[in-house]
C-alpha cells in the first residue's frame, strides 16, 4: 500500500510540475477595457449641486428622500418578493455555479474501484475449488490546461455571472424606480380627487347661488345659468367618481411590483404628496462605475474577449494524463501486499489535422461578438448621458414651468373669487363665473401635473445616476492567469 502511494505521488508531483510550467500559457487575447469619450462635465449641470464620486448622493435607501411613508414601507419589499428581481436573482445563482463547474475543469478527476468475485471451478484430481479473488484500484485523470483554454472559460464565466449581477442590481433599480413613480402617480390621483372634491363643493356653492338669485327674480341671472350651474356640478360630480379608476389601478400596480396580490393590499387616501429632493450629481465618469447596466455591459464585453481565447485555444493539440494503482490478487487473501501491487501511467495527445476552416470560423464568431459588446457597453455608456442630461433639463424646465403656474393658479383663484362674489351682487352673469371656475381648475391641475413631473423626473435622476449603486460591489473577483 505504501508503493502504491510513493507511485501515485510521483505522478501527482510529476502533474504538479507541468502545470506550473504551463501555466503563464494563455490563448487569446488579454482583456483590456476599450476607451469610451467621457464629457468633462454635463451640459445641464449649472444650477445644480456637483458632488465628488465619495459623495455623490443618494445612496443605498435612495427612496427615503421622498419623505413618503408608503415608499419607506414597499421600497425594501422589491429586493425580496419582486418576481422580475428573483428571475434575475435565480440567473445570477445559475451563472455563479457555471464559475464553479469551469473551475473544476483545472484539476484532476479521481476515483476509486473495487471489485471481488467467488467462483467455483474444476480443480486437482477431479475435485472443485471456490477460488476468490479481487482488486483494489485509485484512479486519477487530468486534462492539463497547456494552452488556457479552460483558464479562458473559466475568465468567461466569471465575467458572465459578474455581469449577470450588476443585471440583477440594474433589475432592482429598474422595479424600485417603478414602484417609485407608481406611488408618485397615485399620490396624485389622491391630490386630484381632493382638487376634485374642492372643485364639487365651489360648484355646489355658485348652484345654490344661481338657485337663489333665481327665485329673488334677479334680472341677470335667467333660468339657462341655474341649468348651467347644475350641468357643471354635476359633470365635476362624475369626473370625480372616474378618478377612482385610475386610483385603483395604480394600487393595484403597487400591489404586483412588491410581489403581492392587487386583493391583499389596501392602500388609504393620501393627502401629502413627496418631498422633491434636492440631487448632488457627480461627475460624468462616476456614471461608468455607478451605473449598474453600464457594469453589465463591462462585464458581458470580458466575458467575450474570453471567448476568443477559448476558441483560439482550439488550434492546439490536447493532453490528457492517466493514471490507477492498486492492488489485484487470486486468491483474495492477502490482497493488500506488496506483491500485489500494480499500477499503470498513460498519457495521450489529439489534435485535429483537417476542419476545413471551422476553428478559423468559431474565433471569426467570438471577435464579432466581442466587437458587438463593445458597441452596445459604448452605446450603453452614451445613453446613460443622455438620460442624466435629459433629467437635469426636464427639472430646471419644470422648475420655471411650476412657478409660472404658481402664479397663474393665485391669479385663477383670485379670479374666481371676484366674479363669483359679483354674480352674488348680481353685476355679471353665471358665464363669467363659470369661465373663471374653469380656468381656475385647469390651471390647478397643470399645477399639480408639473409637480407630478418633478417628482418622477427626481425618481429618474437618481435612478440614472445608479441609485447609489457601485462596481465595487460585484463580489464574484476574477481569477488570475
Amino acid at each position: 500500500m505504501n508503493h502504491a502511494h510513493i507511485e501515485l505521488g510521483r505522478i501527482g508531483r510529476l502533474a504538479g510540475v507541468l502545470g506550473a510550467l504551463l501555466s503563464g500559457c494563455v490563448a487569446g487575447p488579454d482583456y483590456k477595457r476599450p476607451d469610451v469619450p467621457v464629457p468633462a462635465r454635463y451640459k445641464e449641470l449649472p444650477g445644480w449641486i456637483s458632488a465628488t464620486p465619495a459623495d455623490a448622493a443618494p445612496k443605498g435607501d435612495w427612496w427615503t428622500a421622498f419623505h413618503d411613508p408608503l415608499l419607506d414601507q414597499l421600497e425594501p419589499m422589491v429586493a425580496m418578493s419582486n418576481q422580475t428581481v428573483r428571475q434575475d436573482y435565480a440567473n445570477y445563482q445559475q451563472a455563479l455555479a457555471e464559475v464553479r463547474v469551469a473551475s473544476a475543469q483545472l484539476f484532476p478527476t479521481i476515483g476509486a474501484e473495487a471489485s471481488a468475485s467467488r467462483a467455483k471451478g474444476a480443480g486437482a484430481a477431479g475435485t472443485h475449488a471456490v477460488i476468490s479473488s479481487g482488486a483494489l484500484e485509485a484512479t486519477a485523470s487530468w486534462t492539463p490546461d497547456l494552452w488556457g483554454a479552460v483558464r479562458r472559460l473559466v475568465e468567461q464565466n466569471t465575467a458572465t455571472a459578474q455581469a449577470d449581477e450588476a443585471t440583477l442590481a440594474n433589475a432592482t433599480l429598474s422595479e424600485q424606480t417603478l414602484l417609485a413613480t407608481t406611488v408618485i402617480e397615485l399620490r396624485l390621483a389622491d391630490a386630484d380627487i381632493d382638487l376634485q372634491e374642492k372643485t364639487v363643493d365651489a360648484f355646489k356653492e355658485a348652484l345654490r347661488i344661481a338657485e337663489a338669485q333665481g327665485k329673488a327674480g334677479i334680472s341677470a341671472t335667467s333660468p339657462s345659468a341655474v341649468i348651467t350651474a347644475r350641468v357643471a356640478l354635476e359633470t365635476a360630480q362624475a369626473n370625480l367618481i372616474g378618478l377612482g379608476v385610475a386610483r385603483a389601478q395604480y394600487a393595484h400596480a403597487i400591489a404586483v411590483l412588491v410581489g403581492k396580490n392587487p386583493e391583499e393590499m389596501d392602500i388609504p387616501h393620501g393627502s401629502v404628496m413627496p418631498t422633491l429632493p434636492t440631487v448632488p450629481v457627480g461627475i460624468p465618469s462616476t456614471l461608468l462605475q455607478r451605473r449598474p447596466d453600464i457594469a453589465a455591459a463591462e462585464r458581458t464585453m470580458a466575458a467575450q474577449n474570453a471567448a476568443v481565447g477559448v476558441a483560439v485555444a482550439a488550434y492546439y493539440p490536447d493532453i490528457s494524463l492517466s493514471a490507477v494503482g492498486g492492488f489485484s490478487q487470486s486468491p483474495l487473501n492477502g490482497l493488500l501486499r506488496a506483491a500485489n501491487l500494480v499500477w499503470s501511467v498513460g498519457a495521450t495527445g489529439t489534435e485535429t489535422l483537417f476542419d476545413f476552416g471551422e476553428r478559423t470560423a468559431k474565433v471569426d464568431v467570438a471577435k464579432a461578438a466581442y466587437e458587438g459588446s463593445v458597441a452596445a457597453y459604448r452605446g450603453t455608456v452614451l445613453t446613460a448621458f443622455q438620460d442624466v442630461e435629459n433629467d437635469l433639463s426636464g427639472l430646471r424646465i419644470l422648475a420655471d414651468q411650476a412657478q409660472a403656474l404658481d402664479l397663474a393658479v393665485n391669479d385663477a383663484v383670485r379670479a374666481t373669487q371676484i366674479a363669483l362674489a359679483e354674480f352674488q351682487a348680481g353685476t355679471v352673469d353665471y358665464t363669467t363665473v363659470a369661465q373663471a371656475q374653469e380656468t381656475q381648475l385647469s390651471n390647478q391641475q397643470s399645477a399639480l401635473s408639473v409637480q407630478q413631473s418633478r417628482l418622477i423626473d427626481a425618481v429618474s435622476l437618481i435612478s440614472d445616476l445608479g441609485g447609489g449603486w457601485s462596481a465595487s460591489r460585484l463580489q464574484v473577483a476574477t481569477p488570475s492567469r
